[in-house]
């Protein structure tokens, strides 16, 4: 075996104490990969009269049979000449033969407190089939089973019995997750103790199966509501003569019904009652139709009712009509809103009268009554006036399929309306 001159340098600082099991074998050669390391004492713990390292560890490596490398600076030649035999060459490399610094002594040797022994051998790994008792099972310890950190609920599908359920409802994740602090929540609800009760109560309230996975894919948050407040809530809205059906279609149709307060409510009722100048059951019927008026702003709906009636030139009479007939103008987009009313009294000449008497024109698409509008006129059909022969109303014009539009309406084919639509 060779040694660089690194290596001879590393084994002349430190002392060479084998394992006590071998030191009875007169034959045993230490090897290389057994050395031990003596860990440094300090002056301290060292007895009166031993104040130099040095001579501490030669005393010790005699009293345990064994030749320490640090002395042979002192007689380099002679006590080295036993050991170690040099060889001269270019690479500068040291022959290692054995010699009797690999015999240990017989004799029963114990080592002082201050040395500590590593054994310098990898640590076998232990073989999976190898049985351990009951004491090391229970260290074991066992990963978690759910990711601390994710971006998507999926990783926690097939783990969490919640998440599985809602699936099944027909609740939509993977919208859910991209809204803020939605999917922590969901995941820490118990499906027991959180969400069956809530479940069994919308149920109880006469929300269809197939309405249970859209509105929990809307409002997520009715299931941290207190079952008492949500009662309560109903309780309020059926005092109001609302009926049990009406409650629940307006739970369908605005989820986030139940989530607002009892007062709120009330002061909602009030608010349209007031301005629209409505009779209690006309307001029932208005709000059944279009439930979102108790959840959204009301700011948008005094605007278009200003609208209505300063801009437009509606009477009161006339607005309440409209918007017992077309909730949805109450909460329409002003801009939207103002040039399809435009467009039908200035450039059809359709009056007040016939547009309040017909006010599903107001929530019709633009494009659509223009261009059948258009194609009318180039007809010579676009007759409003309930007196002419050839009259058409508004509904019809708005509401009618294109086949059927233009096989009553224009008497004409389904391709001379599709050419015209390319000319515009």
């Amino acid at each position: 075996m060779y040694l660089c001159r690194r290596c001879v340098g590393f084994l002349h600082a430190r002392l060479m104490p084998v394992k006590a099991q071998n030191w009875g074998n007169p034959g045993y050669v230490l090897p290389l990969a057994k050395l031990c390391y003596l860990k440094q004492p300090t002056l301290r713990s060292f007895p009166q009269g031993y104040q130099n390292l040095s001579q501490r560890k030669k005393e010790i490596g005699q009293s345990c049979g064994i030749r320490c490398l640090a002395d042979q600076q002192a007689t380099p030649h002679r006590q080295t000449s036993d050991i170690f035999e040099q060889k001269k060459d270019s690479n500068d490399i040291t022959t290692f033969k054995n010699s009797n610094l690999h015999h240990i002594a017989s004799t029963q040797v114990s080592f002082p407190a201050c040395e500590t022994f590593i054994d310098l051998d990898a640590v076998p790994c232990p073989s999976p089939f190898e049985e351990i008792s009951e004491q090391d099972a229970i260290q074991i310890t066992v990963p978690p089973g759910l990711p601390p950190v994710t971006f998507t609920l999926r990783d926690y599908v097939d783990k969490s019995e919640t998440l599985q359920k809602l699936v099944q409802l027909g609740v939509n994740l993977s919208k859910l997750e991209q809204r803020r602090n939605v999917g922590s929540m969901l995941v820490r609800l118990d499906f027991q103790g959180d969400v069956s009760p809530r479940l069994f109560f919308l149920k109880d309230l006469g929300v269809e199966d197939t309405q249970l996975g859209p509105l929990l894919s809307k409002n997520p948050f009715i299931l941290t509501e207190n079952l008492e407040n949500l009662q309560g809530r109903v309780s309020y809205l059926k005092s109001k003569k609302f009926s049990s059906e009406a409650v629940a279609a307006m739970v369908s149709k605005a989820p986030y019904l139940l989530n607002f307060s009892v007062e709120r409510m009330d002061n909602r009722l009030g608010f349209f009652q007031q301005q629209l100048g409505l009779s209690a059951q006309k307001t029932r019927d208005v709000v059944t139709r279009l439930p979102r008026l108790l959840c959204g702003s009301i700011e948008p709906v005094k605007e278009n009712l200003k609208v209505c009636e300063l801009q437009f030139g509606f009477r009161k009479n006339e607005i309440q009509h409209i918007v017992s007939k077309v909730p949805k103008v109450l909460t329409a987009n002003k801009r939207k809103l103002t040039q399809v009313f435009d467009f039908v009294h200035n450039t059809m000449g359709v009056p007040h009268s016939l547009i309040a008497k017909f006010p599903q024109v107001l929530n019709a698409k633009f494009i659509r009554i223009k261009e059948r509008h258009l194609f009318l006129d180039y007809l010579g059909r676009a007759h409003y006036e309930p007196a002419h022969p050839n009259y058409i109303s508004l509904q019809r014009l708005v509401s009618l399929p294109d086949d059927v539009f233009c096989t009553e309406v224009a008497l004409v084919s389904l391709k001379d309306f599709e050419r015209f639509q390319k000319t515009l």
